[in-house]
């Protein structure tokens, strides 16, 4: 088994499990729970399929995804007192789940011979928007919007693999090199409460 499939499985595992954290948070039913934790693991995956009308669907070909996010549900229905108190690893896991999935629909955008602009924007729909998913369906202004650099860390690490795809270096190190551009980015921002700035008011007004 390939450890960037392994490494995607993982990312699925944490994005399921934080889903379903969500939902439980939310007084949800067992079927809420997992629905809430099938869109935060392949919400974004499915959708940049659906764009791209790349066919099978990201889960629909590959049953270790549904198998996966059953095992988060279930985790997380008896163990959730004993899951929270790891909410550092399951950062982990997620930051390393972002970066996989960015380059994942990266590559997969560029395979279907769309720009490479386009293809970026795939890379982030498929790392970021199950979480919006997530967010949206319990009624809260999706975490990308609000405060964390995170949609931003997955652009980043899209432009690396880009530029270095125009160098000799190979595919793996380039996997490897863009992907510990998001992780670092992401580790930093979130370790120094680093944000874009907002909009507040107009710059010429007053």
């Amino acid at each position: 088994m390939e450890l960037v499939y392994i490494l995607d499985i993982l990312g699925t595992l944490a994005f399921a499990i934080s889903g379903a954290l969500v939902a439980s948070d939310q007084k949800l039913d067992l079927f809420g729970v997992i629905i809430i934790a099938f869109v935060t693991a392949v919400g974004g995956g499915m959708l940049r399929d659906v764009l791209i009308n790349a066919h099978p669907i990201n889960w629909i070909g590959d049953l270790n995804y549904l198998y996966v996010i059953f095992i988060a549900v279930l985790l997380t229905f008896l163990f959730k007192s004993k899951i929270l108190p790891l909410s550092k690893t399951l950062f982990l896991f997620d930051t390393v789940g972002i970066s996989v999935f960015t380059l994942l629909g990266l590559q997969k955008g560029l395979n279907f011979d769309l720009h490479p602009l386009i293809a970026l924007i795939m890379g982030m729909i498929s790392a970021v928007f199950g979480g919006v998913l997530r967010d949206v369906l319990t009624n809260k202004i999706p975490l990308i919007f609000e405060k964390e650099i995170y949609a931003s860390a997955c652009l980043a690490g899209g432009i690396t693999y880009l530029l270095l795809k125009k160098t000799p270096i190979t595919d793996n190190l380039n996997f490897i090199v863009s992907a510990s551009v998001i992780i670092t980015i992401r580790l930093i921002a979130v370790k120094f409460n680093l944000e874009l700035p907002k909009v507040k008011d107009d710059i010429f007004g007053k």
